[in-house]
């Protein structure tokens, strides 16, 4: 009997390539977005060291005992992303529902890609499904993960 593995990854998400901008959205909105969909939200703004823009780190309770740790820079009027640090793609598929249903202006809006993928060279986002329950994004999400796990 197989048993499935449960990976921990980063994963980011972005706006299609083609339109680094579609999200239409800043870091100050992210924080009204995370602190109304999860109270207990933990937010704090700092300078990346890496690119010298402003960055939104943030820790969210997506369930009780279940926290996820992220980070998001959006200052760049032509590009945005959002990372979660060490999710499993059952945590990951519960924040790209909510960012996909409840934050950005349209839902076919979203691409992602796992570190696992980047690792084995693979860059290019997949697109998050724009339809479809929890269940359907994380089979997407899953299925993202199990073409890079090369054990």
């Amino acid at each position: 009997m197989a048993t499935e593995r449960n990976i921990r990854t980063n994963i980011g998400f972005y706006p299609p390539q083609e339109d680094g901008g579609a999200w239409r959205s800043s870091l100050k909105s992210l924080e009204r977005a995370l602190r109304q969909a999860f109270p207990d939200a933990d937010v704090e703004y700092r300078t990346s060291a890496m690119h010298g823009q402003e960055a939104l780190d943030f820790e969210i309770a997506l369930a009780p005992d279940v926290w996820v740790v992220g980070t998001s820079s959006m200052e760049a009027p032509d590009y945005a992303f959002i990372t979660l640090t060490d999710v499993t793609a059952d945590e990951a598929a519960v924040f790209a529902v909510w960012l996909r249903d409840s934050f950005v202006p349209t839902p076919h809006l979203v691409r992602f890609v796992s570190s696992l993928a980047m690792a084995n060279g693979e860059e290019r986002p997949w697109v998050l499904p724009a339809t479809g329950d929890d269940q359907a994004v994380l089979a997407e999400i899953r299925r993202h993960i199990e073409s890079f796990d090369v054990f």
